[in-house]
C-alpha cells in the first residue's frame, strides 16, 4: 500500500533547526518548503492499487531523492547515503537529524512501478506543469531543437567475444541448452582447446589472419549448430529471457561475418566481414547501445538524447532518449513527432521551429507545413554532380503536371519512383559540362517533398531569417551543455530505464533553472519573479 507523511515534524526535523542554512532559491530548499505541492501523493496512487501490506516509503520523499539523486549524478547507493548523512537531503525529504534513508533498491522498485505504469514519466511532467503554470514559455512562439549523444554504461565488444559471451547466456537461460552445447559445440575446444565454461578469449596467434579466420568459423559453425540443435519456435513462443537470448545469438552470429575468400558460404568458411552492419550490435551486455557518429570526427558508442527547449528561458519542454543510429532515430524522425507532441504549444498556430541541418529533412518540414509552423532550420546543403555546376534548385519542377526541367530547356516526365531521366538529350547539350558526367546522361531523383524544401531554401536566404537563427537557436546548445555537464554517461543498460533518468534529469535542471528565474509559489499559484 502508498505510504503517507502524517504532516507531522519530529523534534529534530532538519528543516526545523537548520533549513535556515540551506542556500536560498537552490533546489534543496525548494523541495524543503514545496515537495508536497509539487509531487502530492494523489499524484502516486495509480502505483499501488491495493490497500494491504506494508506502506510504502512516501512518494513525495521518493520523487524527492529521484530528482535530486538525477541532479546530481549519484548511484542509488550513494543517494541513499546522501539521504542518511547529508543534512541538506534530510531536509529536503522532511527527514530528523536521526532519521536513516531506505535500502538503495527502494529506487529500483519505485522506477520499476513508474516504468510499468501508464505515465512513467510523471514526475518530468509535474515540473513541466509547474512551467506551464508559471508562465514562462506559455508566451513562447518558439522551440529549438537539438540533440547528443550520451555514453553508454557498458565496454564495447569484438566479434570474438560477442560469439562466445551470446552462446554461453543461451546455455543459461534455455532450458536444457547446456547439454546441447557440450554436444553440439565442439568446433572451439578442438581448435583452441577451450570451451564455452571459460568466458575469455580464446588463446590463438592473433596476428596471423589464417588463424582468426579459422576461429571465427569455429566460432559462427559452432552457433549455427547450437541454433539447429534447439526449439527455437518454442524458444520465441515461450518469450522472457530464453526468447532474448536465442534472438541474440541468431543477430551475434550473422551481424559481423561472411564467406571466406573464395567461399560461398555452403562450405562452412568465415571471416570478419570489411563492412560494419548498418545497426550493429556492440555489446551483448547492453544489446540496444550502438555506434554513433555525431560529426565526421566524432565518435562515440551510446544512445541519443533529443530535447525541445523554449529559446528564451533554456527550459526544456520536451525530451526523449533513442538508439543512437537508424533511419527511425534520426533527428528530424524523432524531433518532428516530439515537437508535435509538446502540450506547452499544443493548439497554438504561430510557433517558430528551430534547428540545425538535420532537422531539415522533407518529412521534417512538411510536418511543420502541415500545422502552419514556421521551421527556422538551417536548410541541407545542395550538392551539384559536377563540381561548380548545376543543383536541383536549376531544374524547374511543376509539382502539378509532375515534370522536371533541365537547364537547358528539356522537360521529362516523373515516373512512379519519382525519376526524372534525360538521358539521350544530354548527349549533345551544350551544358552538359556543367551538369553531368554520366555516360547515359542525367537522371535525378525528386524528393516527395521537394517544392517545400525548395520553398524552405530560399526562405533562408532572408535576413528575417538568418537574424532569428544566429540569435534565438544558440540557447539550445546552453541547455545540453547543462544536461551533460558530468553526466555524459548514462547509468543503466537499455533505451527504456535510461530513457527515464534522462526524463528526471531534465525535471532536475528545469526545476533549477527555474529557480534561477525566480519561481515561488504565493496566493495557490507558481510564479516566476
Amino acid at each position: 500500500m502508498q505510504g503517507r507523511d502524517d504532516g507531522q515534524r519530529e523534534f529534530l526535523d532538519v528543516e526545523a533547526l537548520a533549513g535556515h542554512l540551506l542556500v536560498p532559491g537552490s533546489v534543496f530548499a525548494f523541495l524543503a518548503g514545496h515537495r508536497l505541492k509539487l509531487f502530492p501523493a494523489e499524484m502516486f496512487e495509480d502505483l499501488f492499487p491495493s490497500g494491504r501490506g506494508r506502506p510504502s516509503v512516501p512518494p513525495e520523499v521518493v520523487a524527492t531523492v529521484l530528482v535530486l539523486q538525477a541532479l546530481n549524478g549519484l548511484s542509488d547507493r550513494e543517494a541513499a547515503e546522501a539521504v542518511t548523512f547529508d543534512l541538506r537531503w534530510k531536509a529536503a525529504c522532511g527527514f530528523a537529524v536521526a532519521d536513516r534513508a531506505f535500502h538503495p533498491t527502494t529506487l529500483t522498485y519505485w522506477r520499476r512501478r513508474l516504468a510499468a505504469s501508464a505515465r512513467p514519466q510523471r514526475i518530468f511532467e509535474a515540473v513541466r506543469d509547474v512551467v506551464a503554470a508559471t508562465g514562462a514559455v506559455g508566451g513562447g512562439t518558439r522551440r529549438a531543437l537539438d540533440s547528443t549523444v550520451l555514453d553508454d554504461a557498458v565496454a564495447r565488444q569484438d566479434t570474438v567475444t560477442q560469439l562466445v559471451a551470446s552462446i554461453r547466456r543461451v546455455g543459461r537461460e534455455v532450458s536444457g541448452a547446456e547439454a546441447v552445447i557440450a554436444a553440439e559445440c565442439t568446433r572451439l575446444a578442438g581448435l583452441t582447446g577451450q570451451d564455452y565454461a571459460s568466458a575469455g578469449k580464446p588463446r590463438i596467434v592473433w596476428d596471423d589472419a589464417a588463424a582468426r579466420d579459422g576461429l571465427v568459423t569455429a566460432l559462427v559453425n559452432d552457433a549455427l549448430a547450437l541454433l539447429a540443435a534447439l526449439d527455437v519456435d518454442a524458444a520465441q513462443a515461450a518469450g522472457g529471457r530464453p526468447a532474448e537470448a536465442v534472438a541474440l545469438l541468431a543477430l551475434v552470429a550473422g551481424q559481423d561475418v561472411e564467406p571466406a575468400e573464395d567461399s560461398d558460404g555452403s562450405d562452412g568458411r568465415w571471416r570478419i566481414a570489411r563492412s560494419v552492419a548498418p545497426d550493429r550490435m556492440i555489446s551483448t551486455v547492453d544489446p540496444e547501445t550502438r555506434h554513433a557518429h555525431k560529426t565526421r570526427e566524432r565518435r562515440q558508442d551510446g544512445f541519443k538524447a533529443h530535447v525541445v527547449v523554449e529559446p528564451e528561458t533554456g527550459l526544456t519542454t520536451a525530451v526523449k532518449l533513442t538508439k543512437a543510429n537508424g533511419p527511425e532515430n534520426s533527428d528530424a524522425s524523432v524531433g518532428k513527432d516530439l515537437v508535435a507532441a509538446d502540450p506547452t504549444i499544443a493548439g497554438q498556430e504561430a510557433v517558430e521551429v528551430l534547428g540545425d541541418s538535420a532537422y531539415g529533412s522533407g518529412e521534417m518540414l512538411h510536418a511543420l507545413d502541415q500545422r502552419k509552423w514556421t521551421p527556422i532550420i538551417k536548410p541541407w546543403p545542395l550538392r551539384p554532380a559536377v563540381e561548380g555546376g548545376f543543383t536541383i534548385d536549376d531544374f524547374a519542377h511543376d509539382g502539378e503536371a509532375g515534370t522536371l526541367t533541365c537547364p537547358a530547356g528539356h522537360t521529362r516526365r516523373l515516373t512512379k519512383t519519382r525519376k526524372a531521366v534525360f538521358g539521350a538529350v544530354c548527349a549533345h547539350c551544350p551544358l552538359r559540362s556543367q551538369c553531368t558526367t554520366a555516360r547515359d546522361g542525367r537522371k535525378i531523383e525528386v524528393h516527395p517533398h521537394d517544392l517545400l524544401q525548395r520553398a524552405h531554401r530560399r526562405r533562408a536566404t532572408a535576413e528575417g531569417f538568418q537574424t532569428t537563427y544566429r540569435a534565438k537557436r544558440p540557447m539550445v546548445e546552453r541547455s545540453i551543455a547543462w544536461l551533460t555537464r558530468g553526466n555524459r554517461r548514462v547509468p543503466y543498460r537499455g533505451v527504456e530505464k535510461n530513457n527515464s533518468w534522462l526524463h528526471h534529469r531534465v525535471a532536475a535542471l528545469n526545476l533549477r533553472r527555474l529557480l534561477a528565474l525566480g519561481l515561488s509559489f504565493d496566493n495557490g499559484t507558481w510564479q516566476l519573479a
